[in-house]
Order: structure tokens, then C-alpha cells, then sequence
């Protein structure tokens, strides 16, 4: 039996974790060491939808991207999640309006 309620899409979302990323431009090896990983085989899981990150890493990551975790996850919610502005990620903002206009065009 399907679900209907709000579902994460792990593909996806492990596709927009691995964009957001390079748009960052962080490598796996970067995301390893915040993250205090053994090995990166995790990271590579959750790009290929394969698992999902804990919750403590969706935060430490929302931090490091300087985005909110909503913006990472990518589900089938009807609406869009906004992003924190911080001007640190000023940058980061201007890509992702201009993803956004892209998208919709």
C-alpha cells in the first residue's frame, strides 16, 4: 500500500544534496571531516539515494551550507521552502533564485 501523506524522495533529495555541494563548493572529502565520518561511503549513499543523512547530519549540514534542512530535503510537498537569508550565503541565494526562474521558464 502507497503512502499519501509527505514522503522524502531520497534520490532526489541525495541529487540536490550532491548539487548544492558543488555549488558550495565543498568536496566529499570536506563533507567527511565536518562531519567526523570514518569514510565517505556514506556520503556517496546518500547521492545515490541509497540512505538517507541522520538527522544530526541534516543539521550539521544546513549549517555548513548555510541553508535550512527543508531546502535539502526534496519531497512532495505542494509548497516551496524558503530560505533563512545569512550574509553568508548571499551567493548561495542568487544561484538558487536564479535555479528556481530557470525551472519554472
Amino acid at each position: 500500500m502507497k503512502r499519501k501523506d509527505t514522503v522524502i524522495d531520497m534520490v532526489k533529495t541525495g541529487q540536490n544534496l550532491k548539487r548544492i555541494m558543488q555549488l558550495k563548493g565543498y568536496t566529499v572529502k570536506d563533507i567527511q571531516e565536518h562531519l567526523k565520518l570514518s569514510t565517505p561511503q556514506a556520503i556517496y549513499h546518500w547521492f545515490d539515494g541509497k540512505s538517507m543523512p541522520t538527522i544530526d547530519n541534516l543539521y550539521a549540514l544546513s549549517d555548513l551550507f548555510c541553508i535550512s534542512v527543508d531546502i535539502m530535503l526534496i519531497g512532495n510537498r505542494k509548497y516551496k521552502p524558503v530560505l533563512y537569508w545569512d550574509a553568508r550565503c548571499g551567493r548561495f541565494y542568487m544561484y538558487y533564485e536564479r535555479l528556481t526562474a530557470l525551472r519554472s521558464a
